[in-house]
């Protein structure tokens, strides 16, 4: 009995002590399990997204050409601690032969990393998207040919093989120097997680810069599958990149760079040290062309560019000359002021004629100045056709001085002058011009004001090119003033945009619109812009010729200028063409008059709309005697 208990006692004790032993172990081993979760296991995410980088917008053309535009570019990298030692050079050669990165360079950059900071190395940062694909499909190749070696790590062994990944945007400038400085440039800039970005800094680029960078990077994001791939059901977001507005021009490519290169062949020739040119729709203020011999090359700035950066049709402020003669006999005309078939005193009576019957040119006392003429005159007494045509200071100061200062001044600054033109480009200068005040100076008194004097022939005043331009539209648009505009639309996720339109304004009666147009294309007809001259085209203008002012003196320097317009009876065009410091020496030193360099320059350009189908010459329109 007692041998019996014993031995059921004995094979209790062994069922006790194997259960608390298995009881142990299992403990140990959810221990264990626990700890290894706890501290070591690393696994991966079950979720995945991934973010699909947007760019900057492109800046078109009318006829549909990319000026500027942004494309991705990509980074090839990988952890050196997991290249095999033994299959480096494999792994040099075919990166350097799908890259195009020189063998050498990516040799030193691998050898360097590997002395001083084993671990991640970026091998380029300027990958475009061609490459990268063709990159991503060698990536798998050298996994097959295990060029990477799996690594220890805590809990388990990774890999980690050549990675390419977006790492910005690279600017690209399809045409080169075409049509800068208008376009301008930007500037790169890197983000809080290591992307490339851009923004402008000059022209369009800066204008337009939000709407351009008004960009939303895409997201995918969902379970991820054995391969690392997400796998879309309805659970997963998916967020389609949107890039930054398009802006389209109103300038054709083709028109632009023809007119470009004829100011290349004008530079040379004249020596100028910049030549501007623009042509713009009468009754739209559209801008076909907004051209200068001076350009760059946006992706490549160098320090000669410098003094190209700016666009100086609205930056650079000179004395415009001549050309604001209509403008100043306009606002007298328009009080009217000139009563028809008047005349004017020449004041060319001191001498005797030479032998073409042209007496000496005229000679102007205006307080303690001599206002002088250019032009020789038959006769001693000029017709407002005469006084136009030809040029002549002393007829157009004796018309200004029937405006009072107030008159004059508003005048003045309604035809656009100390204003903006509301162009859309950034940094626009206004000009300058004498108080209302010194304008009224003898108002009372009834005597000659000499600031009225100089400011009607050109002088004592400064104004850009634009504003000029923009005067002159007055005169083939009934007197009323256009916007100069060089963007059409916007193009915004697929839709269509417009800014509002700024409200054209009246300068002048349509009566004396009319007028100035006639005395404009009769100045082409017999006077200092004959060379402009075409047949089948209507055709009108007046030379400006100027000396430049530095520091308070008149230099030898030249600026010429030629504004006017051009009709075929269906299409309207302003044009202007200012000559920046025409050679004025030696055997070509009549090059800084108007004349032998702006006039040429203005018919090449009508020649180029008539190639390209801009104009087409009529027969009915004869001549300018029209």
């Amino acid at each position: 009995m007692s041998s019996n208990f014993k031995e059921k006692d004995n094979k209790i004790k062994k069922i006790m002590f194997l259960f608390f032993f298995i009881l142990f172990l299992l403990i140990i081993l959810l221990i264990s399990i626990f700890d290894t979760m706890k501290d070591y296991r690393r696994l991966p995410s079950l979720e995945t997204s991934k973010k699909e980088l947007a760019v900057r917008g492109d800046i078109v053309s009318s006829d549909n050409f990319k000026i500027s535009t942004s494309k991705k570019i990509y980074k090839a990298s990988i952890d050196t601690r997991h290249l095999d030692e033994n299959k480096k050079e494999l792994f040099i050669r075919l990166f350097s032969i799908y890259s195009n990165i020189p063998y050498k360079k990516i040799e030193k950059k691998l050898e360097d990393a590997l002395k001083n900071s084993p671990g991640n190395l970026v091998l380029s940062y300027n990958i475009d998207s061609k490459t990268a694909k063709n990159l991503k499909e060698l990536g798998f190749k050298l996994r097959r040919l295990n060029v990477f070696k799996s690594r220890k790590v805590p809990g388990g062994k990774i890999l980690r093989g050549l990675s390419i990944s977006e790492s910005g945007e690279k600017r690209v400038y399809s045409y080169d120097t075409t049509l800068t400085p208008v376009v301008g440039y930007i500037r790169k800039y890197e983000t809080k997680n290591d992307k490339t970005r851009v923004k402008g800094i000059k022209g369009l680029e800066k204008k337009y810069d939000k709407l351009l960078n008004n960009s939303k990077d895409g997201i995918l994001s969902g379970n991820r599958d054995v391969l690392s791939y997400i796998s879309f059901n309805r659970n997963s977001t998916i967020k389609q990149r949107i890039d930054g507005a398009n802006i389209v021009l109103n300038i054709p490519l083709k028109l632009q760079k023809n007119n470009e290169m004829i100011l290349d062949i004008y530079k040379k020739k004249l020596e100028a040290k910049e030549i501007i040119v623009s042509v713009m729709e009468s009754k739209t203020g559209k801008i076909l062309s907004l051209a200068s011999s001076n350009r760059f090359n946006p992706e490549k700035i160098y320090q000669k560019d410098i003094p190209s950066l700016n666009v100086n049709a609205i930056e650079y402020q000179f004395e415009p000359g001549s050309v604001i003669k209509p403008i100043a006999i306009a606002l007298v005309l328009d009080k009217k002021r000139i009563k028809k078939n008047e005349l004017l005193f020449a004041y060319n009576t001191k001498g005797k004629a030479n032998k073409k019957g042209e007496f000496p040119r005229g000679r102007y006392k205006l307080g303690r100045f001599t206002i002088k003429d250019d032009h020789r005159f038959t006769k001693h007494y000029l017709t407002l056709d005469d006084i136009l045509i030809f040029s002549s200071n002393i007829g157009t100061l004796q018309f200004a001085q029937r405006l009072s200062g107030p008159e004059f001044f508003e005048g003045m600054k309604r035809f656009g002058f100390t204003r903006e033109t509301g162009i859309d480009l950034p940094y626009e200068k206004k000009g300058d011009m004498p108080k209302v005040w010194q304008f009224a100076a003898n108002d009372k008194k009834n005597e000659d004001n000499v600031y009225k004097a100089t400011v009607s022939y050109g002088q004592g005043m400064t104004a850009t090119f634009m504003q000029v331009l923009k005067a002159y539209s007055t005169f083939n648009n009934n007197g009323i003033a256009v916007t100069p505009r060089i963007v059409s639309y916007f193009e915004i996720d697929g839709n269509k945009y417009k800014e509002d339109k700024i409200k054209d304004e009246r300068i002048i009666t349509e009566k004396t619109a009319k007028e100035i147009k006639r005395l404009l294309i009769k100045t082409v007809d017999k006077g200092t812009g004959r060379e402009a001259q075409i047949p089948g085209l209507e055709i009108g203008g007046k030379t400006g010729t100027a000396q430049i002012a530095r520091g308070g003196k008149y230099l030898k320097e030249y600026i010429s200028s030629f504004f006017g317009f051009v009709n075929d009876g269906e299409n309207s065009y302003t044009i202007g063409v200012t000559v920046i410091d025409p050679v004025s020496t030696g055997k070509h030193w009549y090059y800084h008059y108007a004349s032998w360099s702006a006039v040429p320059v203005f018919k090449e350009i009508i020649n180029n709309l008539v190639r390209l189908n801009y104009l087409t010459p009529k027969n009915d329109i004869i001549s300018n005697k029209k």
